[in-house]
């Protein structure tokens, strides 16, 4: 791990043992929320565009994005831009979200929202339903292999959808079988350099599951090639939120993999 990387992790927990220590998992567990039936994100994916749409305010490697950004407009832009799903970013120290931002959504659009945060427990996972998430991200970088099936697991049980993001091909191992959704972060999480080449190479080893290319996405080429590649979904939200009108990028971005899909 990076510097920054071992400075969110170092937050992640202490934000976790504070979460218990105010309300203990006995008492989560007994959250009404946790009855609500999530939408489910495989059927999205496969059935719609395929673009899941971030709503993200900034980040340790871009800085501030769009600060002041309204949520309900954002995700909502997004829905009727054809997204499939949206994802939103809930850490708030070193991605600037506001703790309402998930909560907003969820009233906004009744696509299903990815919850996009460091999952490292499973209290994490209760809350992320609680919350209103359709899909949590379990990133393979930061969990060992025990720790990522526990979690998937949890999720399961909830009725949750689990992205599993892998970096490099040496994570693979981290896999249990278990995975609908995997999700391939373009993105180095050492250097944070961007190449849609990683998606590529690992394609061929992740068949049978549901394929999701994340960051560094939006010209034709790198789209015709990950279609090609075997990718089902495209993570996207960067290049939208620096736009004055994000949805309108999305809905530009939806057309273009309409014409690119056979």
């Amino acid at each position: 791990m990076n510097g920054v990387l071992e400075k969110i992790m170092t937050q992640k927990k202490l934000e976790v043992e504070k979460l218990k220590a105010t309300n203990p998992i006995s008492e989560l567990i007994k959250h009404p929320m946790l009855e609500r039936k999530p939408v489910s994100m495989q059927e999205a994916i496969v059935s719609g565009s395929g673009l899941i749409a971030e709503f993200k305010r900034a980040s340790p490697s871009k800085g501030i994005i769009r600060q002041d950004a309204d949520a309900a407009s954002i995700v909502s832009g997004y829905e009727e831009a054809g997204a499939s799903a949206v994802s939103v970013l809930t850490d708030s120290q070193f991605f600037q979200a506001k703790e309402e931002d998930i909560l907003t959504a969820r009233k906004s659009v009744n696509i299903p929202i990815l919850r996009k945060d460091f999952m490292i427990d499973e209290y994490q996972v209760y809350q992320s339903k609680i919350m209103g998430a359709d899909c949590i991200l379990l990133i393979a970088a930061i969990l060992d292999k025990e720790t990522m099936r526990h979690l998937l697991n949890i999720a399961s049980d909830l009725g949750l959808d689990a992205i599993i993001e892998l970096h490099k091909h040496e994570e693979l191992d981290k896999l249990s079988g278990n995975e609908k959704i995997i999700g391939v972060n373009n993105r180095n999480l050492d250097t944070f350099e961007v190449d849609i080449n990683t998606s590529l190479k690992l394609a061929d080893q992740i068949g049978g599951v549901i394929r999701i290319s994340e960051s560094g996405l939006g010209s034709e080429s790198n789209l015709n090639e990950l279609i090609g590649a075997g990718y089902d979904g495209f993570l996207i939200g960067e290049s939208f939120m620096k736009e004055a009108d994000p949805g309108k990028a999305a809905l530009e971005f939806v057309q273009q993999l309409s014409a690119l899909k056979p």
